[in-house]
């Protein structure tokens, strides 16, 4: 390659990347860096080593234990001293691959085909922070804990109460129809972890009728999928009904992760993971839920059941803006420099993700992550009034439960 690049330009190079690929990382704004593509391994240490610009970040197309893979990234930084953030585009890609791949110090995999806000969300952000999370002990990942501003905590309280205000007359026929349609308690709430990992009860109603997980046996024949028996939860039938995950089995003592209602307590670990495993499943795929009651199924599709929340916001759990409070079982693992400054924010009802979500599908886990440390980095009183005013659709849109 002989195009002369200024030294002052940051450059990052792509890699044996194939015509479709690059077409879509050269539509991407990598905040005013240029591209450019290398046909191979050799066109690249060529073009490098003669001109030396100032390289940023490299995106390989290239399975993980190929030659472009983790093979090239060791030669990078062991024998040419190159430390910059590291991206591979992979075809095939297992999470045990993706595993190796990040421990062996890849930013980030790609599995292909790629999508561009993927890659407009992931790799300038690394770019910009590689510094900081390869020294986590640089003076930019010091955290502290977070205290919430007077202006926001009277604007939250303010507006917290007018909506509840405003709401009153939904909220008070919700209760009536709950109580009226099954007998148990109106609200229920799950343990959550919030700004500088506090944990806090997180409200919401009830949508399920109070026997509902007692009905399980019996709805075994409408079930979409063949659950095993090990995937079962564990039923005690003195007491209150519990269902316990394989940890929380294993621990004997009760659930780590509960989920309260009256008499009821689900173990929320059990029900994601059995969730995720079932593609949006809890224990069970039906197609019409019966545990599910009727105003249930109407306030999970309309959002209505997580007004409840607002009360979390008036005593100081929540505000209106801030990154989404996280189940116990999922702020355990992050506790690392590259995560753990999400909780350096409020916890809130709306935040940086759900804007960035709207009108473009699901997002990754990674890229929530990404988000919620932007916010945390860049989060001001008039920064969460510009999001509210992009995301009044959202407190309320329709979401598949």
């Amino acid at each position: 390659m002989n195009i002369a690049v200024p030294l002052e330009e940051q450059i990052i190079a792509c890699i044996d990347c194939d015509e479709n690929v690059f077409l879509i990382l050269s539509s991407v704004d990598f905040g005013g860096r240029k591209l450019l593509a290398f046909e191979n391994v050799v066109a690249f240490f060529a073009a490098w080593e003669k001109q030396h610009f100032n390289l940023v970040a490299i995106i390989s197309q290239s399975e993980v234990l190929g030659t472009g893979g983790i093979a090239l990234l060791e030669t990078l930084t062991r024998k040419k001293g190159i430390n910059i953030p590291y991206f591979l585009v992979s075809q095939q890609l297992s999470d045990s691959i993706a595993k190796l791949a990040l421990k062996a110090g890849v930013a980030d995999v790609f599995r292909l085909p790629i999508k561009k806000d993927h890659i407009a969300i992931r790799v300038p952000m690394m770019i910009e922070k590689w510094d900081l999370l390869k020294n986590p002990n640089a003076k930019g990942l010091q955290f502290g804990k977070y205290k919430t501003p007077l202006i926001k905590r009277v604007f939250d309280l303010f507006f917290a109460g007018l909506a509840i205000l405003m709401l009153s007359p939904v909220l008070l026929v919700v209760c009536v129809l709950l109580k009226l349609e099954s007998k148990g308690p109106i609200f229920y709430y799950a343990l959550r972890v919030g700004s500088g990992y506090r944990t806090f009860k997180f409200y919401k109603f009830r949508s399920m009728f109070v026997n509902a997980d007692q009905r399980l046996k019996d709805l075994k024949h409408l079930n979409q999928y063949n659950v095993a028996d090990e995937d079962t939860p564990n039923v005690k039938s003195d007491g209150p009904i519990e269902f316990l995950c394989s940890e929380c089995q294993a621990a004997g003592t009760g659930c780590r992760f509960p989920i309260y209602s009256d008499t009821i307590r689900w173990c929320e670990k059990q029900y994601n993971d059995n969730r995720k495993a079932k593609a949006g499943s809890a224990f069970f795929k039906l197609k019409d839920d019966p545990r599910i009651t009727k105003v249930g199924k109407f306030i999970r599709n309309s959002s209505i059941d997580e007004l409840p929340q607002l009360w979390n916001v008036i005593i100081g759990d929540m505000s209106i803006v801030g990154n989404r409070p996280l189940p116990l079982y999922e702020a355990e693992k992050l506790t690392t420099d590259k995560y753990a400054m999400r909780f350096m924010a409020p916890a809130g009802i709306t935040g940086l993700w759900q804007v960035e979500k709207r009108g473009k599908g699901e997002m990754s886990e990674d890229e929530r992550l990404m988000l919620d440390n932007k916010y945390a980095e860049n989060h001001s009183f008039g920064n969460d009034i510009k999001l509210i005013l992009r995301t009044i659709p959202a407190l309320l849109q329709s979401e598949s439960v």
